[in-house]
Order: structure tokens, then C-alpha cells, then sequence
């Protein structure tokens, strides 16, 4: 009898040309009869065999003896991600790194005679420290004469976004999250300052292109059927790239981009504190950690070295975007530094809610970090204990946490400019809210400090 597919991959249902799914916890990809000939295409003409050596694509296998309850043409099993993240969660580097991927994909494609048909940053995933294209379905054969139709999407995908944090403020990418498919280029021309109408790129891409679109918003206006002869066709890839690659974020300090060279630990507490993770970890063998309130990934690393994937989150931008360079530049595979505030967490959104998936989603972790993290929540944010010890018993099945109680330094700074009305911040509270979900392994107060670090267990995994 045919396997019924039960769980169809949410974020593939806009694809006519195939879809994934999920069977025995593996990820799988059908192809439809119409996308036979592109697909044999990509394949025949090596371009994927010269992607996939490059490891610019994710690399597939045939299946031959999988039997699906539906018509199709093939089922090819990818290379599982190990973690999902999304273009609103990256760094400026990373979704710059992401946008040359795509460009190189669609030059290398060129040689082949073949382009891609759309140009969403959700096509990039980071995959053992590197962006890596993973939709093997965006490839359709190149006629003499077209348009390159992901034009106006890779825009607003990368190139509004890159420029608005360029140009602007950090903060603008978070406008990727409402804009799911790419912040509008209208939206950017009108946001961005008034010198980047000397930026020839900028110009192009988006300003001109914000006109031409006001134009054509005209019910009267006909919109004559263009063609791009293919040395044109490959002018605006390249002047695409050029635009990108010379794109700098000019960081300012952020409150937390400098952490630990503020910080009240000395030296021997510090490397206490490193001892106590690391130890745990050998102890748990974690095979996926998220690091919450990572910073630049210090603590990241203890797991990260270990071979162990690491998801490496903060709220800080520049952090982030340190993390990841350094992550970058000494070819470490393991760990992912991605952006999170942790009060507003990235959320199920798109279509039905569920077409990009929440944290909660995208867990349980092994194990995770929550070091230097409580008090912040707690003080800084008004959340209660007994809220905070509830979520994280959502993400993870092990946890490290650590206490930071009113009588610390970064405790103090923080009631500085607030009324201390959390009476219930103490560290016996703490233990008792924690333990309605956790088992408290171990605890050890950290030396020098008036910290105390804990290993949980979570009572329902």
C-alpha cells in the first residue's frame, strides 16, 4: 500500500513546481511533472554537480523506492539543515554574504544556460558556517531575451534591507519580519537619506525602481513587454554585486556590543564558570545547544568546539554581527550567531501563522544556555520568575542557568534608574519557581562573585 504524506513542509505549499515533506523524521522533496524538464536540465548539464562541489547548494540524492500516494515525477532526499533561521535574525553580514550567494548562483547558472526564477532570502540557510542555497526547484532554462523576473524580490529581499542598515539604522531589518516577502521598495526609497541619490546603485535599484513602480500603479499606463539582451541580463547581476559588496554597516557601540570587556568577574571566576559548562556538557552530550543571551559567543564556543551545532542568540545586533565574523573568519562550522529578543522572540508567522516558524517550533534544544540573562529579563523587563521558568521549559531539556542576585554589580546598575518593586527577585524564589518544571541537578556559587550557576533537567522530556 502508498504511503499517505502526513506533514507537508509549511514553508514550500507556494512551489507549483514540487514541494517538501517529512516521513520517519527525514525531509524530502517531490518534483512535478511540470518541472521535468527544468529539473532534468540542472541535472544534465552539471550545473548542480558544480554547485554542489562548491558547496553553494544543498546536495541531494535520488529516491527510487519510496512509494507516495500521489502523482509525481521524482523524490530527491536533501541534506537536513540542522537548524532553520530566518533572513529578520541575521546579521548585516549575513544577509550580505547571503545576497552575493545568490548572485554567484545566478551567474554560475548563466553558464549554463539556465537563471533562477525567484530571488527570496529564505532560499539561504547557514550550514557549517556558511549561507548555502537549499531550494533545488528555483532553476528554470534561460531564453535569449528575458528579464531576470527575481529582480524586483531580490531587491526587497536583500538590497532594500542591506541598504537601509547601511544607510540608516540596524534596526530597520526587523521590518522583514512584517514585510515577509521583502521590505517594499518604495517604503525603502522613502526611508532612505537624500545622499543615496548619489549612489549610482542605489539610485538604479531602488529609487529609480520606486518611480517605475509609481508609474505603472497607473491603471492607463501599458506596460510594454520588456526583453534584456543576455549581455544586458548580465550587467544587472553584476551591477547588483558591485551595489552589495560595497555596502559597509558603520557600528556604533550598542549597549551590550562590549560585554565582556565590562563585566564583574575576575579572572579566575570567569574561567570557573567555564570549567562548570564545559563539564556539564561532556557529562550531558548534547547534540544541539542554544546559547540565549550568547553576547559574541564565548560560552557558544565551549559547546561549538566540541563538534556540537550551537545556535549562538542575542539581542544586540553587534554582537551578532562580531560573533559571526569571528565565526567567519576561523571556518567554524558548529555555531550560528543569529539575533533574538528574547521578550519579543521571533514568532510563527505568514500564512495560517505557521508558513516561518517560531523559536518554540524550531526546539526543544538539547541543552541551553541562560548565563547572565535572568536578572535582565526579570529587572530590566518586568517578567515574572514563574514566566520566565515556563518558557524555558519549552525550549530546552537541559538547562545551565545562572543567578545574578540585587546585591550584584550589573543588578545595582540596573536599579539605578528603576523602582525596585521585585520583592520576589531572590535566589530562594528563584530555586522554587524553576522547580516546578526543572529538576535542580547541581548548583555551584561562582568564585569571587555573587553568582550561582545552576544544571536543570526538564521534568517532562
Amino acid at each position: 500500500m502508498a504511503m499517505k504524506i502526513s506533514k507537508i513542509e509549511n514553508s514550500s505549499f507556494r512551489d507549483r513546481s514540487g514541494f517538501l515533506f517529512y516521513y520517519e523524521n527525514e525531509i524530502y522533496r517531490i518534483i512535478n511533472f511540470s518541472y521535468k524538464k527544468q529539473y532534468e536540465k540542472f541535472m544534465n548539464s552539471e550545473l548542480y554537480q558544480k554547485l554542489e562541489e562548491k558547496n553553494l547548494i544543498i546536495s541531494h540524492s535520488e529516491i527510487e523506492n519510496l512509494d507516495i500516494d500521489c502523482d509525481y515525477y521524482k523524490i530527491i532526499k536533501p541534506e537536513k539543515i540542522p537548524f532553520i533561521s530566518y533572513p529578520y535574525e541575521w546579521s548585516f553580514s549575513q544577509l550580505k554574504d547571503a545576497a552575493l550567494l545568490t548572485l554567484r548562483i545566478q551567474k554560475a547558472a548563466m553558464k549554463y544556460g539556465m537563471t533562477l526564477k525567484d530571488g527570496s532570502a529564505f532560499n539561504i540557510q547557514f550550514h557549517n558556517g556558511h549561507p548555502i542555497f537549499i531550494d533545488t526547484l528555483s532553476f528554470e532554462i534561460y531564453e535569449e531575451g528575458q528579464i531576470w523576473k527575481p529582480y524586483k524580490q531580490f531587491c526587497q529581499h536583500f538590497l532594500a534591507p542591506l541598504a537601509l542598515i547601511s544607510k540608516k539604522d540596524v534596526r530597520l531589518n526587523l521590518l522583514s519580519k512584517t514585510f515577509i516577502d521583502g521590505i517594499p521598495i518604495d517604503l525603502a526609497a522613502k526611508l532612505l537619506p537624500k545622499t543615496t541619490f548619489g549612489n549610482f546603485g542605489l539610485m538604479a535599484h531602488i529609487h529609480a525602481h520606486a518611480k517605475s513602480q509609481k508609474h505603472y500603479e497607473d491603471k492607463d499606463a501599458k506596460i510594454k513587454q520588456k526583453t534584456l539582451s543576455k549581455r544586458s541580463f548580465e550587467g544587472l547581476i553584476e551591477s547588483l554585486k558591485s551595489s552589495i559588496e560595497k555596502m559597509t554597516w558603520n557600528e556604533n557601540n550598542t549597549e551590550w556590543g562590549d560585554y565582556y570587556s565590562d563585566t564583574n568577574y575576575t579572572e579566575k571566576s570567569f574561567e570557573e564558570k567555564k570549567q562548570f559548562i564545559s563539564l556539564t556538557i561532556d557529562q550531558v552530550k548534547p547534540k544541539l545547544v542554544w546559547d540565549m543571551g550568547a553576547n559574541t559567543g564565548v560560552f557558544s564556543r565551549l559547546a561549538s568546539t566540541k563538534g556540537i551545532n550551537t545556535i549562538s542568540y542575542d539581542i544586540d545586533p553587534l554582537a551578532v554581527e562580531k560573533n559571526y565574523l569571528s565565526s567567519s573568519q576561523n571556518s567554524e562550522q558548529n555555531i550560528l550567531p543569529l539575533i533574538l529578543d528574547l521578550t519579543n522572540p521571533s514568532s510563527g508567522i505568514g500564512w495560517n501563522h505557521d508558513e516561518r516558524m517560531s523559536i518554540i517550533q524550531r526546539g526543544p534544544a538539547d541543552m541551553v544556555f541562560a548565563l547572565a540573562l535572568v536578572h535582565h529579563l526579570a529587572i530590566s523587563n518586568n517578567v515574572p520568575l514563574n514566566k520566565i521558568a515556563e518558557f524555558f521549559s519549552q525550549i530546552s531539556k537541559f538547562l545551565i542557568i545562572e543567578f545574578v542576585p540585587k546585591s550584584d554589580s550589573q543588578v545595582k546598575r540596573l536599579l539605578l534608574t528603576r523602582e525596585d518593586i521585585f520583592e520576589n527577585y531572590d535566589e530562594k524564589n528563584f530555586e522554587i519557581e524553576f522547580s516546578k518544571f526543572f529538576k535542580i541537578i547541581n548548583s555551584k556559587k561562582i568564585l569571587d562573585s555573587e553568582r550561582t550557576i545552576y544544571t536543570m533537567e526538564n521534568n517532562h522530556f
